[in-house]
Formats: C-alpha cells, structure tokens, sequence
C-alpha cells in the first residue's frame, strides 16, 4: 500500500469519526432545550481542530509502523488524486446548494452552518472514498 494510500484511509477514518462526534455532541446537547438553542460554534470550531490534529498524527503514526517504500507522488497517485477531488468538488457543489437554498429562506443559523458542515464532510468522504477505489480497482 503506498504512502498515499495509507494518508487517504486516516483521513476517510478522521473525517467519518470526527462528524459523527459532532453530530451526537449536539444531539446530546439538545436534551435540555430545542435543537436550534443548542451553542455548537464551539463544538463544531473544536471538531475541526480535532480533525485536523488528528489526520495530521494519524498519518505520521501509519507512516513510521508501516513505511512506505517511497513518499514521492508518482504519476499514479497524482491522477489518483486528481479524479478523487474532481468527484469531491463535484460533490461539494451540488451539496451547498441546500445551505444556500436556507440562506435565502432566512433560516437559522444553527441549520445553515451544520447543513454546510454536512456538506463539507460527505464532500471529502466521497472524494476520499473514490480515491480509495481508485487505488484497489485501478482507473
């Protein structure tokens, strides 16, 4: 498994674990009132944090208990990751339609900034996921 690989299954897992923490975190959160009252600025700001630092070790912790033979890019991996952030993009575009739909419907904004973190997330899953069927499939 090349070192490209290896950093696209942390990020996938960081990217699943971290939005579904955030997720129960405000689900748990709306117990003592309604959903919309619920402050999750500062849990989403923090999982983001999180995600980052997370990919960050994850990938430096995969990298030094199973080197790889190189960590140079080769023409593989670069079209490899050319069509999975093409396919993300994609995804990306077409999921922020409904935050923009609820920024014009003057919705709340605990709706708008979770439906755009929403995006954001299945964006990267979905391109980071085809990258990952693009390693084991071929393109």
């Amino acid at each position: 498994m090349s070192y490209e690989e290896k950093g696209n299954w942390v990020y996938l897992l960081v990217n699943v674990l971290t939005y579904g923490w955030y997720a129960l975190t405000v689900l748990a959160r709306s117990a003592e009132g309604p959903l919309v009252d619920v402050d999750y600025q500062s849990v989403l700001l923090r999982t983001i944090g999180i995600s980052i630092v997370l990919s960050i070790v994850g990938r430096i912790f995969v990298a030094a208990v199973k080197p790889s033979d190189h960590h140079a890019m080769d023409a593989r991996d670069k079209e490899i990751n050319r069509l999975g952030e093409y396919v993300g993009g994609t995804v990306l575009a077409v999921a922020m339609i409904a935050p923009l739909a609820m920024t014009l419907r003057e919705w709340e904004h605990f709706w708008i900034g979770n439906a755009m973190y929403a995006a954001f997330a299945f964006a990267a899953a979905i391109g980071t996921a085809i990258k990952l069927i693009a390693y084991r499939r071929g393109l």
